[in-house]
């Protein structure tokens, strides 16, 4: 089946960051890679049970819109989660802990890959259920509204969410009500195995354009356009401005979920190649770093060589640590 092309977005003008502060993104783009490195090897040893779906390649869209938020402002996020709930402030020994179904996890081993929520940093948790934290978004948005707290919701969802109607009930309640909810649909070109064109007719973001709602399409590997965006979104929803709704065309590295090796009966390996070589985030946050003279080779390696050491360091307090005991195993359920 042909697919439609997309025209390549325009990259809008970056926000004013300084320049530490892209080094902070930089950092953190380098946190969830080499998490989600480490959580693929954790399941090839046999040592996380369950599956994860792996956010590598996505790196930019996370860090860009939640560098754009503050610390008491909610995210919700979605069953490819762990980078938003890195980007939001959550620490790796937690976060690996939850994975390998640990007590001292942040949602003490019950919740695992796909249910992370950290409210201390506004996480209102990741959802197994494609499209699922729309309705949550939007009503924390509602409750910051009628609080006048000035807080904003972003929404982070899949492509595959676009066909799911409770996004369409909440966006077109979120006009209605000029709530402050940014929804970020990260486009990684598949909805599971099977590319977007042909699941999803007419253009993305004319679905949220037909409610009144702003839209934008960004670069999603470009974590300068992407919160430049975001920032802007942002600001006027918490302006009072009412919702938004920003696409990020991105691309994961690696299969649906760990499990999925053989992924040349829905895509080539010259496409992933490509993306890998020339379209890979972190990458390109580097080499803007270095073709500016704001880092040098020695200062990035001195980051990843400080990442490394704190993601292997919680990688074993996880592997340390200990279960839950049984008798709470009916402790914490709301449902």
């Amino acid at each position: 089946m042909a697919r439609s092309k997309q025209s390549k977005p325009k990259t809008p003008k970056a926000a004013p960051v300084r320049d530490e502060r892209w080094l902070h993104f930089y950092r953190q783009m380098l946190k969830i890679r080499l998490f989600e490195e480490e959580v693929n090897q954790l399941y090839l040893g046999a040592k996380m049970p369950g599956l994860a779906h792996l956010y590598i390649g996505e790196e930019a869209v996370a860090v860009g819109v939640c560098e754009a938020l503050r610390p008491d402002d909610y995210i919700t996020s979605t069953h490819r989660g762990h980078g938003h709930c890195l980007a939001k402030g959550a620490s790796v020994d937690k976060m690996f802990a939850e994975l390998l179904g640990k007590e001292a996890g942040y949602c003490r081993g019950k919740g695992g890959s796909m249910h992370i929520a950290d409210q201390d940093t506004g996480n209102l948790g990741a959802n197994a259920i494609v499209g699922g934290s729309a309705g949550i978004a939007t009503g924390a948005a509602m409750s910051a509204k009628m609080r006048g707290s000035q807080q904003v919701a972003v929404c982070f969802f899949g492509d595959g969410a676009l066909g799911q109607g409770l996004l369409y009930e909440t966006m077109n309640m979120a006009s209605l009500w000029k709530l402050p909810v940014i929804y970020v649909c990260e486009n990684n070109q598949y909805n599971e195995y099977t590319h977007y064109s042909e699941t999803t007719a007419g253009e993305v973001t004319a679905r949220a354009a037909a409610f009144g709602i702003h839209t934008a399409s960004v670069d999603g590997q470009d974590v300068r356009a992407v919160h430049a965006t975001a920032l802007k979104f942002i600001n006027s929803a918490r302006a009072g401005a009412g919702p938004a709704f920003l696409q990020c065309n991105t691309y994961r590295f690696h299969g649906h979920h760990v499990g999925d090796i053989d992924r040349s009966y829905y895509r080539s390996k010259k496409e992933e190649e490509e993306w890998k070589t020339h379209r890979d985030p972190v990458k390109l946050l580097a080499d803007w770093l270095k073709k500016n003279k704001l880092v040098g080779d020695a200062s990035l390696d001195k980051i990843e060589n400080e990442v490394s050491a704190e993601i292997k360091a919680a990688v074993t307090f996880a592997l340390n640590a200990p279960y839950p005991q049984a008798e709470e195993v009916d402790q914490h359920v709301y449902a």
